[in-house]
């Protein structure tokens, strides 16, 4: 086209393109960076969860027959051990679901429960603080019996209702139905506790 002129091809100079190269190698090190981050954060948060499904077990209460230590919805980790001692709130398999149930009697241990709900193991009467309510309620079971070896007595806290060792369908827990023993009371905040 005639009258115009065709304007000089600029050239940038070295620095101007050094300068550019410089903030792309910037840019694409920052993705690199975050990318890498994310990543490890990720197999982290892995490698944590597949750890903590190996040492604990998170349940939810389903039902009253803890109450009043445990209450329906709550949620807790067990740690998984099939050591258990006596007191502990210990969560073990029956039918396929996992019963969250107070460690009453060790293997040899001999339990009485009277008519009025007191218990006595090896003659001596168990103190029980964490129940509302004494209570024998629906029993299988004449007392005094003797815990076999390699099993435990089982008593929910809110006897009146708990299915548990004085019923014949659950009966004694052996210890390869044990699953753990609660260690924290997580959910919600407000009922959080700790057990040792």
């Amino acid at each position: 086209m005639r009258g115009k002129k065709e304007e000089p091809l600029k050239i940038p100079s070295i620095e101007s393109l050094r300068a550019e190269l410089a903030r792309e190698e910037a840019r694409c090190n920052r993705r690199r960076v975050l990318w890498n981050m994310a990543a490890a954060l990720v197999i982290a948060a892995a490698v944590a969860g597949l750890v903590l499904t190996r040492v604990y077990a998170l349940i939810e209460v389903d039902g009253n027959s803890m109450e009043p230590t445990l209450s329906d919805g709550e949620i807790l980790f067990l740690r998984r051990t099939k050591e258990v001692s006596a007191g502990d709130v210990a969560g073990f398999y029956h039918e396929g679901k996992i019963l969250l149930k107070r460690v009453i009697g060790m293997p040899g241990d001999e339990i009485e429960i009277d008519g009025d709900g007191n218990v006595s193991v090896n003659g001596q009467p168990l103190e029980e603080p964490y129940l509302r309510e004494k209570s024998l309620e629906k029993c299988q079971l004449e007392f005094p019996v003797k815990v076999p070896e390699g099993t435990f007595f089982v008593l929910g806290d809110n006897r009146a209702v708990s299915v548990d060792s004085r019923d014949l369908s659950v009966g004694y827990v052996r210890k390869d139905q044990v699953v753990g023993r609660a260690v924290i009371k997580a959910w919600p905040p407000a009922r959080m506790k700790i057990w040792k």
